[in-house]
């Protein structure tokens, strides 16, 4: 298995840490992306993402010959789908760039060739895929390998994640199942649980839908409290006392390209199944609108009370802590939300992981605290931690940095 060639098709926040995984571990690994600029810098050892030691690893395997990236699938052993899919519409599944990525391979398939899907899916992707394979191609029906395998990291600690946590594996077939697991094996120490291929994209499905319902009941809480005159943070903290008892943290909202998108591939195809995903969802959403309506009336209410217009800082734009990736941000729609409701102050956008933004003009997070009358946090990065608590501004703490 180690002589095999594998393609990575999708070199962003999940092919791309894969690939350097899988190279690093003596497979002969092709990216392919259709960003010129992707390819070009993953060539020059350059990550084009955020992921603490990554850069490292890239410029290993690149100089090493194990990894290249290329614009076009070439002929390999085995071919990986790591695209987005996003939504489209109301809220339905977007398989499109899953179906040109499967398509930009089939030409270069051969006989005994691994397929593996990681692209989060619905239910029955991997399935329509294989169709489309073997109509283009009826002389591969029954000589190749279909599988899904969702990817399970956390942004920040991909690296370690992507090694040792478990992973589930399901193949339309056993023989499927079989090839992927021996595939994942040389690289991944986590246990590989086999399963079906539709099992498997449920259980992504499923696994995000979870945390999204348990954020919502956060969320739902942080709601409740301000209503109440009660600390939220303070409350959590007290319920989680109890053995049996594992409250999250609120947010302004629920980002990323996962938690945020997946429960709607299972809401647009069981509609009348999914009530409590649905309004998981319903309340994520409310409140990232709940937050901007906040920070609107605390901007109106200062001008009222000063005479003049507030400098406001909005303190974090990416989906979570520490991390570059603004992808269905919470952060990001409540600070657009607030430029266009109200025009009766100056804001500043801080995020300290993104070097520039071609919406946003972007501001030091220290000098931006110092400037403001109101201080909106959103997202709980590291930096902001370490500013002191100030009696002389309205600090809107929606993330928990001072737990006020």
């Amino acid at each position: 298995m180690k002589s095999m060639k594998a393609c990575f098709m999708g070199l962003g926040y999940i092919g791309l840490p894969t690939a350097i995984i899988a190279a690093k571990h003596g497979i002969n690994v092709t990216g392919v992306d259709v960003n010129p600029d992707v390819v070009a810098k993953t060539n020059a050892g350059q990550l084009h993402i955020i992921e603490p030691g990554l850069g490292d690893l890239l410029k290993e395997v690149v100089a090493g010959g194990s990894l290249r990236a290329v614009s076009k699938p070439e002929v390999c052993d085995a071919y990986f789908m790591v695209v987005p899919t996003p939504f489209k519409g109301n809220h339905e599944p977007d398989t499109s760039f899953v179906e040109a990525a499967t398509r930009a391979v089939i030409p270069v398939l051969k006989e005994g060739d691994l397929y593996v899907i990681e692209s989060t899916s619905p239910v029955g992707t991997t399935e329509a895929m294989a169709e489309i394979i073997y109509a283009e191609r009826p002389d591969l029906k029954g000589k190749i390998y279909i599988a899904y395998c969702p990817e399970r990291v956390l942004p920040g600690n991909v690296i370690y994640e992507l090694v040792h946590n478990d992973r589930v594996i399901g193949g339309i077939d056993e023989a499927s199942t079989k090839k992927a697991i021996e595939f994942y094996s040389q690289f991944v120490k986590g246990t590989l649980h086999p399963t079906n291929a539709r099992t498997a994209e449920m259980c992504k499905l499923t696994e995000n839908s979870s945390r999204d319902v348990q954020i919502a009941f956060a969320n739902e809480l942080s709601l409740i409290c301000d209503r109440a005159g009660i600390n939220v943070w303070e409350l959590i903290e007290l319920a989680n006392k109890h053995p049996r008892v594992n409250i999250l943290r609120p947010g302004c909202g629920v980002g990323g390209h996962c938690i945020a998108v997946d429960p709607y591939f299972l809401t647009a195809d069981f509609p009348k199944e999914s009530k409590l995903i649905a309004t998981a969802r319903a309340i994520n959403n409310y409140k990232a609108d709940w937050c901007a309506e906040k920070v609107v009336n605390a901007m109106l209410r200062f001008e009222l009370d000063n005479h003049r217009k507030p400098t406001v800082a909005m303190m974090g734009v990416a989906f979570k802590p520490d991390i570059d990736d603004l992808r269905e941000s919470p952060a990001k729609y409540i600070i657009t939300k607030v430029m266009q409701s109200c025009n009766n102050g100056d804001i500043l956008v801080v995020e300290p992981n993104v070097e520039k933004h071609n919406v946003f003009k972007l501001t030091p997070y220290e000098e931006a605290y110092e400037k403001a009358d109101i201080v909106v946090f959103l997202t709980a990065h590291t930096p902001f931690k370490s500013l002191p608590w100030r009696d002389d501004k309205v600090i809107l703490d929606f993330c928990g940095i001072f737990k006020k």
